[in-house]
């Protein structure tokens, strides 16, 4: 379907307006001129830009504007003839001023569908993996069954996104009680809901946690969002969210071989404003010595947001049996367990971690090849799929 537009210039060429039936908007010829998509202007192959934007002269100005079909047809004041996609142009917007990332789906206790996965499936399934991937975005987590239980059995999918992350702790390691353990996951305590390794740089994104065997009594996992929790202060108490995402805490990992240090906001934004992450990790956050008056503010704040990532409300609870694994995103969830008896029997996970940029980019590639081609066939009145906010 041929969409209709009105271009327009404006400000003697320095801006363009495009009106549709249903919106209008304005774009710089700068902007324009950057992203011209034409081999030129851009690499064919890599989409990387060809040009030196930062000497493109700062009066440019678009001489010409007309449509041609689903095309815009544009030319600059340096010679420079190009046409955009129309949709693809509209679709280029500015940027959504919203709290949450969009695509997400927040949860408390009451969520009533668990995200889940077959392991065989998607590993022989692109797009069961795709299906996968897009729940772990979306919820940030997913159950997935049938893992072999093997030391290593999450590797093949693992290799279906990857690669591991590996730490001062190799790759895959062990979480189960040990004597004179290096780390607290490895004793029968109970962890409070926390994230991982935030004294790392960068801090892993994706937590794989997969469970061998698992008869002691006790060992559940808890699991909160993140976001959630976050979005609830905000709403509740915004003088303690506003202070949990400006003042910076440390947090700090020793022994014989390893010094590590890390910093960061228990509640981070992104440069939108949006949540990007959230950190809390009790047994390593340091909080430096501020004025008193700064840290009574950011201690009745920690408390405040503690006291919501604790609450029955916000909390998942599950018990991981064997051949069944966890994948969390580390910057999203709060995940923890109840303290566990090894005199009830045996408890043995295996803990891996992958990047955020890996797993990303896989989702992006599986979902051009196998959905994007659909979407560009349905018309173009066809309703968008909402995310619900629960």
């Amino acid at each position: 379907m041929t969409l209709s537009a009105t271009p327009t210039l404006q400000a003697q060429g320095r801006r363009l307006r495009l009106r549709t039936q249903d919106c209008e908007r304005q774009f710089a010829a700068l902007w324009l001129r950057e992203r011209a998509p034409d081999s030129e202007t851009l690499d064919p192959q890599t989409g990387q830009r060809l040009i030196e934007a930062a000497q493109l002269p700062l009066d440019l100005t678009i001489e010409d504007a007309r449509l041609e079909a689903d095309r815009l047809r544009l030319r600059f004041s340096d010679g420079h003839d190009t046409a955009f996609d129309l949709n693809a142009l509209l679709e280029a917007g500015e940027a959504v001023r919203t709290d949450i990332p969009a695509g997400l789906t927040l949860w408390d206790s009451r969520l009533e569908r668990l995200p889940e996965a077959d392991f065989a499936a998607a590993l022989e399934s692109d797009a069961r993996l795709l299906e996968m991937l897009e729940d772990l975005h979306r919820y940030g987590f997913v159950r997935v069954r049938g893992v072999p239980t093997e030391e290593d059995g999450m590797q093949a999918l693992i290799d279906r996104i990857g690669p591991l992350r590996r730490t001062n702790w190799g790759g895959i390691a062990d979480v189960k009680s040990v004597p004179q353990a290096y780390d607290l996951t490895m004793t029968q305590r109970g962890l409070e809901p926390h994230t991982d390794n935030p004294y790392r740089d960068p801090i892993p994104g994706y937590i794989w946690l997969h469970c061998l065997t698992n008869a002691a009594e006790g060992g559940d996992s808890t699991l909160v969002d993140g976001f959630k929790a976050a979005q609830r202060l905000r709403e509740e108490a915004p003088e303690d969210y506003a202070c949990l995402t400006r003042l910076a805490t440390e947090f700090f990992y020793t022994d014989q071989t390893t010094r590590l240090a890390g910093e960061g906001p228990l509640i981070e934004l992104d440069s939108q404003g949006r949540l990007h992450r959230v950190r809390f990790s009790n047994r390593t956050e340091r909080i430096p010595a501020h004025d008193p008056e700064v840290l009574e503010r950011y201690y009745a704040a920690r408390q405040r947001f503690y006291e919501l990532i604790t609450s029955d409300e916000l909390t998942v609870h599950l018990k991981l049996d064997p051949g069944e694994m966890l994948i969390m995103d580390n910057y999203r969830l709060f995940h923890g367990r109840t303290a566990f008896q090894l005199e009830g029997g045996v408890r043995h996970l295996r803990q891996g971690y992958v990047d955020r940029d890996s797993t990303a980019s896989r989702r992006r590639v599986l979902f051009s090849q196998l959905r994007a081609p659909q979407l560009q066939t349905q018309p173009a009145t066809a309703p968008k799929e909402k995310e619900e906010l629960q």
